[in-house]
């Protein structure tokens, strides 16, 4: 996967089983699809990102032309010899051609519709695709393999002059089509004279007349989001890979509540064989505090808006109580872990995992990423709502929470499962709550709760240094017990709790280096956790090698291992959760939202600035 161009591919298309992350996402913000490197649709969840998967083909090993796959929607060009895939510019909108030996060749527009219409969001649980005859007298085939309840039930179809209605576990689904029926189901090769559009969505009668209204869904749903993409701050270099970061994390925010999710996807094993399987199809208070932050410095605004939404329906369900890691992105709290046995896995890879265990668990640094990602609410003049004292009254609640457990063990942000220490991490995002709501309430003019605040982050911070210092090694240690590494610990420098020239800093920063860093990666830990000893590297631990490298004088080593880095993207642009230090190979759950806020972070903080590139 180095050193391909980013927007677009070139290949053979390939049969057999394999399966590989190189998948390009569409989206809405309600619906989302992966579409592989065939042009086939693999994955997709309705009626939400963390629903039913009604294309699983991604967590399955099956070859892709026996009879009893499942899960995928392939529009196939017949004797196809290769395949170009790109985005339309500053779009999620795919476009995937396919070409023969012939010189025969067709185009399949893939997208989701959202745009504005009649004044509000116009964003359906829909997948909309267009094939267009572009060379030649092109032959196709279209196979349309739903599954339902995590390939557990079959799925009735039924076949109208327009449309295929799909019965699922959960909802009927429609697909409206100007395409021959009849053919489509008989999987038949045929001959595509003139365009071809599809619109799969809940069982209701297509109202419009079926072509004119996809293409104005195009057209619109283009406009729209160049409409969105030309509002960003964008830095001066590496412009295409921070806007299709922005683009796919806008993506992953469930725009009807404001939840951003960690991926669209679930049970992407860590490495090979791994069992480290997780479902990310939900909000983490952590990773969503990390996506506003990076998106905020490209001045979207929306996206804050509507997460700090979200995060007060959560800080009032609590009560001033416990808040956990993560929510469902309805904001319910109840996330059962199961395993989906009917799937094989990633490349047969299991276990299918639904549902996240980690909701259960004691996280303390998500106190300070709340109060972190609302603070904002109280200074910028911007935001159509501003927080106010009564907003601040209910973080002072979280603070509270903060200022109990700092000093306390928990699962910490790796969400160990057998075991808890009092984490360094952790301790510092408490700290941070109770510092920022100093900021918060000076900016409310309430000078005594500021002074409050104030004094409750500086005995904290003391008793942090005192706890985690160690002199012997002259690093801060990932917990307050004993003396180990965490790369989390690079971002006390972006937490401000300790400064570039800190001699506490530098010291920390070596001994991470020696301790977990592999040639041009960076590992979260090194030492042995529930599954073993760790084999993969995190991105976002790499990003924030970058930053840390950066501010402590290393620039040029920086940029280097920056550009490393970005040649390690899909042909989408896009990264999962982790990386193989040995092969570059990724692996983990995809687009991982904590990997593309690394590179946005990092584009802003070493872009050259605009006066100088004119």
């Amino acid at each position: 996967m180095r050193g391909r161009p980013i927007d677009s591919i070139n290949h053979p298309i390939s049969g057999g089983n394999a399966r590989t992350l190189d998948l390009w996402p569409i989206g809405n913000c309600q619906a989302s699809a992966l579409i592989d490197r065939a042009g086939r649709m693999v994955w997709a969840c309705v009626p939400r990102v963390d629903g039913d998967p009604v294309f699983s083909a991604l967590l399955d090993d099956a070859e892709w032309e026996e009879e009893a796959a499942r899960g995928f929607w392939a529009i196939e060009l017949e004797n196809c010899v290769a395949i170009e895939q790109h985005y339309l510019r500053n779009t999620p909108v795919l476009v995937t051609r396919q070409s023969d030996a012939q010189g025969n060749a067709i185009e399949i527009f893939d997208f989701c519709p959202r745009h504005k219409h009649k004044g509000r969001m116009y964003r359906p649980v829909a997948f909309a695709r267009i094939v267009r005859p572009v060379a030649g007298s092109p032959r196709i085939r279209v196979r349309l393999r739903p599954t339902t309840a995590w390939n557990a039930e079959s799925v009735p179809i039924n076949y109208g002059s327009n449309h295929i209605r799909m019965v699922l576990s959960y909802m009927a689904m429609r697909v409206s089509t100007d395409a021959p029926i009849g053919l489509i189901a008989q999987e038949s090769w045929f001959r595509l004279e003139q365009d071809a559009h599809f619109f799969m969505g809940p069982d209701e009668g297509f109202s419009d007349a079926l072509r004119p209204a996809i293409e104005r869904m195009l057209d619109d749903t283009i406009e729209e989001w160049r409409l969105w993409v030309r509002g960003l701050a964008i830095p001066a270099e590496w412009q295409e890979a921070v806007i299709r970061s922005a683009i796919t994390l806008k993506l992953c925010q469930h725009e009807e509540t404001g939840a951003i999710v960690a991926a669209l996807t679930t049970s992407i094993p860590e490495h090979a064989d791994s069992g480290r399987n997780w479902d990310y199809r939900y909000c983490w208070v952590r990773d969503a505090y990390y996506t506003v932050e990076a998106l905020n410095r490209l001045g979207a605004l929306d996206v804050l808006e509507s997460y700090l939404a979200y995060l007060r329906n959560i800080v009032d369900g609590a009560k001033g109580g416990h808040i956990q890691p993560l929510y469902d992105v309805r904001g319910n709290a109840t996330l059962i872990e199961w395993e989906a046995d009917k799937l094989p896995g990633y490349r047969g890879m299991g276990p299918v995992r639904v549902g996240n265990a980690a909701y259960s668990q004691i996280q303390h640094d998500a106190y300070g990423q709340i109060v972190l990602s609302s603070v904002q609410g109280f200074i910028d003049q911007r935001l159509l709502r501003m927080a106010g004292h009564a907003d601040f009254e209910a973080l002072e609640a979280v603070g509270e929470r903060a200022w109990a457990v700092y000093d306390q063990p928990d699962a910490g942000l790796w969400e160990l499962r057998t075991r808890a220490h009092v984490h360094s991490y952790s301790a510092v995002m408490c700290w941070a709550a109770c510092d920022r709501l100093a900021h918060a309430a000076q900016a409310l003019g309430l000078p005594m709760r500021a002074a409050h605040w104030q004094n409750r982050a500086d005995t904290m911070k003391a008793r942090i240094v005192e706890s985690a210092w160690r002199a012997d090694s002259q690093a801060i240690s990932a917990n307050f017990e004993d003396d180990s590494r965490d790369a989390s610990l690079l971002q006390l420098l972006d937490l401000r709790f300790l400064t570039a020239d800190d001699p506490m800093f530098i010291g920390t920063l070596a001994a991470l280096e020696a301790d977990l860093r592999r040639g041009n990666d960076m590992l979260r830990y090194s030492a042995p956790d529930d599954f073993g000893e760790p084999v993969t590297a995190f991105n976002v631990c790499t990003f924030w090698l970058i930053e840390a490298l950066h501010r402590t004088g290393r620039t040029e080593e920086a940029r280097t291992l920056f550009e490393e880095m970005l040649t390690r993207r899909t042909a989408a642009g896009l990264l999962s959760e982790d990386i193989d230090p040995a092969t570059g190979e990724l692996w983990g759950n995809y687009p991982q939202t904590y990997s593309l806020v690394g590179i946005i972070n990092c584009a802003v903080l070493l872009s050259k600035p605009w006066s100088v590139m004119r």
